[in-house]
Formats: C-alpha cells, structure tokens, sequence
C-alpha cells in the first residue's frame, strides 16, 4: 500500500483514482472544481478543492509525506508543468505527470518529473497493435524492441508440451505465463500441456511477436 497524492480529477484521473483504490493505496484527490471533488471525495481517504498552482495550497498537503504525487491534468498544459515544478521544490519523493506529446514530456522532465505518461499514446499504440496482429488480447511495451503480449495459444500447439511446441527456441517467445479462463498458472513448467482455448503471457522482441501471431492466423 502506498500514500498517494493525485492531482487533477478529470477522466483520466478519475479512472486512474479507482485503479488505485481497487489496489489498496490511500490516496488523496485534489481538483479545483468543486462538483467533482464533492462527487468522489467519500470514496477516498482524503480530498481537497484548491488550485494547485497556489504555492501555499501544496504546501498545506504535506508533499513529502507522499509516496508518489500523480499531476494527471490533461487540459492546462502550463498548470501540469507549474505544479510539477513546485511539488519537486517542496520535496516531493516522486512525480509522475500526463504528457499528450513529446515536446511536453521533455519540459516535464526538465523541471522535474520523474516520470512522465502518455495514456492517449499508449491507448492509441495498442489499438494499433492490436489491429495488426491476430489473436492479441493484451500489450505492453517495455522499451523499443521489447513487450509483453497476451496471445492465443495456437491450434497447432494444443495437445502438445511446451518443450514440444518450443516456443523460445523457434520464435523467440518466453512464456511467463499461461491463462485459462480466470485460472493463472505462472511460470509454466516445460512439461505443461498446451489446451484449447488457453491464452499465453509471453515476452520478446515486439516485431518478432507480433510477426508469429500473425503467421499463426
């Protein structure tokens, strides 16, 4: 569990805050529209109606007490990069603030972001992905060449091993894990039998995934 600061409730906070309840965190909401805070404040531990770009607003938070300060304010560029600035002043351990392109990235990190994100990006790099690979249920890019995909497994797979269908040797696949259904099974022994209607969380090379799902149609 961790302390968390979120600033800027619009739909992207929004649903970032129920992401992080749901995994336990305590986290306080801040906003200067007042409608929205007084519709979600009683779901967290704490909240606030302030603008953020007031110095002495942020300094009544207590900002190093946080684990991590989220600014997801997605339409008032300046206001993210203000509050970025001054949370890492008043002693911020960690920031992570929304960028819609690269140019605001790079202003974010100069002032001080210790992480910036992308969710318009990401959204869009997936549904790309997914739109061009078959069978490709999740994804996740770690780095330029590498990702983890959630794939189906192959008809032609089912009934064999993993050791038969050597997914690694031949197509540069490292199963993590197997899912059926709502079962996980984590790090598969080699001897696990592929099934039907098993789906496989592999890591690899992102052209040469996205190249065997589409051989595998």
């Amino acid at each position: 569990m961790k302390s968390i600061l979120l600033i800027g409730i619009g739909k992207f906070g929004e649903i970032l805050g129920e992401s992080l309840l749901k995994l336990g965190d305590e986290i306080m909401i801040v906003d200067k529209d007042e409608a929205v805070i007084n519709r979600l404040a009683p779901k967290y531990s704490a909240s606030l109606i302030a603008n953020c770009m007031n110095v002495d607003n942020l300094k009544a938070l207590d900002v190093p007490s946080y684990d991590v300060c989220f600014v997801a304010i997605g339409d008032d560029f300046q206001a993210s990069l203000e509050i970025t600035s001054i949370l890492k002043d008043l002693g911020a351990k960690y920031v992570i603030s929304r960028a819609d392109t690269d140019i605001q990235r790079k202003f974010l990190l100069r002032v001080g972001a210790d992480e910036v994100v992308y969710p318009n990006r990401d959204i869009a790099e997936k549904i790309a992905v997914k739109m061009n690979a078959e069978k490709v249920y999740d994804y996740f890019e770690l780095d330029s060449e590498y990702s983890i995909f959630e794939i189906a497994v192959p008809a032609k797979w089912r009934g064999q091993t993993i050791i038969q269908a050597n997914p690694r040797g031949k197509h540069g696949l490292n199963v993590l894990t197997i899912k059926k259904g709502k079962q996980i099974i984590p790090s598969p022994e080699a001897d696990y039998v592929f099934e039907e209607g098993d789906h496989m969380v592999v890591f690899g090379n992102t052209k040469r995934i996205m190249e065997f799902t589409n051989k595998t149609r």
